[in-house]
């Protein structure tokens, strides 16, 4: 079955190439699975399109036939009546005559009669009035996107101005807190060089047999600890004060 169905699809896409290329030469395409069923479906869907054209084409002419026998109906109407022809008619009345035919074509009646032309024309001013309306509201709405558009790019404006400014301060800022940061890590070496040499220093005047109490530790704790016994003797020197008044009273 399978083998069947692409022989078939096969021959429907052979005899759709022929068609559209007519006499050339049809190019030739890698033959695949693939291929076949993307030209298959491109040959139903041209078929398709042709049948849709095909009937529309029935339909317009189906339309013309009414239309020219509407046409010799008023004709030999005009003749029997009036006995008037449109060959007879002045140049004016052709204009006119065409004119009427030209807005019934435009308004899609069925006839060029007053019963025809009243309810297309009322149509196509409501329609009118209809899209006059849609096209105000559309106005509105672009005059209010306007407003908001121009709004929304002032504020685009600020907010790129006061990102500049916080660009500026922020890198600012940074170049202080480097420096801050360089600083400190130079005080910090400093501070490590300068203990590495008192360690050093210290090691050396230990090698030569100098007194661990005149250490730079042993230095800073001794004036700590004369500074405490010379506070300790002015304070007790405040409170032999008094009893010194009191006797010179007595």
């Amino acid at each position: 079955m399978e083998g069947l169905e692409e022989e078939e699809k096969a021959e429907k896409i052979a005899s759709w190439l022929k068609k559209i290329f007519g006499d050339q030469p049809i190019p030739k395409y890698e033959v695949n699975s693939r291929t076949t069923d993307i030209l298959y479906h491109l040959s139903e869907c041209n078929r398709a399109r042709d049948r849709d054209i095909s009937l529309v084409i029935e339909d317009l002419k189906q339309k013309a036939r009414e239309y020219e026998s509407e046409a010799r109906y008023l004709q030999d109407l005009l003749m029997e009546s009036v006995n008037l022809s449109f060959t007879s008619l002045s140049s004016i009345g052709s204009s006119y005559l065409n004119a009427l035919v030209d807005s019934a074509l435009v308004l899609e009646t069925k006839d060029t009669s007053l019963a025809s032309f009243i309810p297309a024309v009322n149509s196509l001013a409501a329609d009118f009035f209809r899209n006059k309306a849609r096209n105000e509201e559309m106005e509105v709405e672009l005059n209010k996107l306007g407003k908001n558009l121009t709004a929304t790019l002032i504020l685009e404006k600020c907010l790129r101005e006061d990102l500049k400014k916080e660009e500026l301060h922020l890198s600012m800022e940074k170049a202080k807190v480097d420096r801050r940061i360089s600083n400190i890590d130079f005080l910090k070496a400093k501070s490590d060089d300068l203990r590495l040499r008192i360690k050093a220093a210290e090691e050396q005047l230990s090698a030569r047999g100098m007194d661990a109490s005149l250490s730079h530790q042993s230095l800073m704790s001794l004036s700590e600890n004369s500074m405490d016994a010379e506070l300790t003797k002015k304070v007790d020197m405040m409170e032999l004060l008094p009893d010194q008044s009191q006797r010179r009273f007595t």
